[in-house]
């Protein structure tokens, strides 16, 4: 054993669950790729103040759960918690917002940290895959994003999934809200840090997850009866071009997000298969994002689903992936001649797209099958001495056990025809 591990909260993706990783991040980005979002990739850390001011600074997220440190030079960095900061921020430094085709469309996948209680479902490393369309206020971009992650949760076989949705306000009704929301917490047997967030966003109690917490918020006053007839008129299309769709939700008046920048449309993807860890993914919109760190008004929303948890959601509802084989042809050398020409073979064999592996090592007939049948290869090349003097190759389908001799220079065409 290795004289060190893992550290706490995180894991390796190792052959063959992290093929099931790969799947899922393949099947929630094609969508994506289907619907006009170009691929972007950010650092993994950033200047702190991008998600003290973007995130917030009475967010968990911000004041208990940030990897933040000072490097050499002097500045203050952050391991990125969350990627829709960063991304406005790199889409903002690049002008994409000045090139004139509004919305600007963009999809990233990555790592991302955070320091919690590690558990089941809830790492301080974790990997997402998430959606932005930046620079418009359009009912129907926040419809296409709850729509397009519908299709990737199903196209993986997901039916058990559940999607929560609730309107947040804006800057008109919002203020209404909050006096109300404040004047009914500070009536409530809080503890002083909580009172405290309560007098800097009393939106973050409302997504406190201890009952003792939970249990006082039963008659908190809801935002939906404090929504301005914008609002009002705005989340009722999305609500009815969601549903023209086909797609399920669920109306959630009490969903709040965990992130300071969300305005108006919010929502949640939950699997109730996954125990108290049951959010898979979520998003909103965030018209003030961009001022907040700097920008110009760009209305906008996003999204980001957990990897991870889709994973776990996956197993719970007892899905199996079909996923392509690492392997389809394992030559087999016998002997240096053979070895030279089955290493060329199987190179011009990954030159045509098939996928092929060899027996390294100058292992013997017996140990050679091992490996063979361990790499899960529909087809195993194995030539001797005796098969080149004849100018053959032994062919032999893993499957029914039938092997054949083929013309070593017809072997490649001959697995082309067979493998498709």
């Amino acid at each position: 054993m290795s004289t060190f591990q893992a550290p706490k909260g995180t894991y390796d993706l190792i052959p063959p669950d992290s093929a099931k990783f790969l799947a899922v991040r393949e099947a929630i980005a094609a969508p994506l790729r289907n619907s006009g979002y170009g691929y972007i990739e950010t650092p993994g850390f950033e200047n702190v103040e991008l998600f003290a001011r973007g995130v917030g600074e009475s967010t968990d997220i911000v004041t208990k759960e940030m990897y933040a440190f000072e490097t050499k030079g002097g500045d203050q960095l952050a391991l990125r918690p969350e990627g829709t900061a960063s991304v406005l921020r790199a889409a903002l430094e690049a002008n994409l917002h000045k090139a004139g085709n509004l919305p600007v469309k963009l999809w990233y996948s990555g790592s991302y940290y955070r320091y919690e209680r590690p558990q089941k479902g809830r790492y301080r490393h974790f990997s997402q895959v998430g959606a932005e369309a930046i620079g418009a206020e359009d009912p129907a971009l926040d419809a296409e994003l709850i729509i397009l992650a519908d299709q990737a949760y199903r196209s993986l076989g997901l039916r058990e999934f559940r999607i929560l949705l609730n309107s947040l306000g804006d800057k008109e009704c919002r203020p209404v809200y909050r006096a109300a929301l404040q004047d009914f917490l500070h009536g409530l047997d809080l503890d002083e840090e909580t009172l405290r967030r309560a007098d800097i966003n009393p939106l973050r109690v409302l997504d406190d997850k201890r009952p003792d917490v939970q249990k006082q918020l039963t008659e908190a006053p809801l935002l939906r009866d404090y929504l301005c007839d914008a609002c009002k008129a705005y989340h009722e299309e999305v609500r009815e071009l969601i549903t023209a769709a086909g797609v399920a939700f669920e109306d959630d008046p009490r969903l709040v997000r965990g992130l300071d920048y969300y305005t108006r449309t919010t929502f949640e993807f939950v699997h109730d298969g996954l125990g108290s860890q049951s959010a898979v993914g979520g998003g909103g919109r965030y018209d003030g994002l961009s001022e907040m760190i700097g920008g110009p008004a760009l209305p906008s929303v996003g999204w980001a689903l957990g990897v991870d948890r889709t994973v776990l959601a996956l197993e719970a509802e007892g899905v199996e992936l079909e996923l392509p084989s690492t392997t389809s042809v394992f030559a087999v050398p016998l002997g240096d001649e053979a070895r030279r020409l089955l290493f060329a073979k199987v190179t011009e064999l990954r030159k045509v797209g098939i996928a092929a592996d060899f027996s390294y090592g100058h292992k013997g007939l017996k140990g050679a099958m091992k490996n063979a049948n361990r790499s899960g290869a529909r087809y195993t090349v194995v030539a001797g001495e005796r098969d080149l003097a004849d100018g053959v190759v032994q062919l032999k389908d893993m499957e029914s056990g039938d092997q054949t001799a083929v013309g070593v220079n017809e072997i490649v065409a001959e697995l082309e025809s067979r493998l498709g």
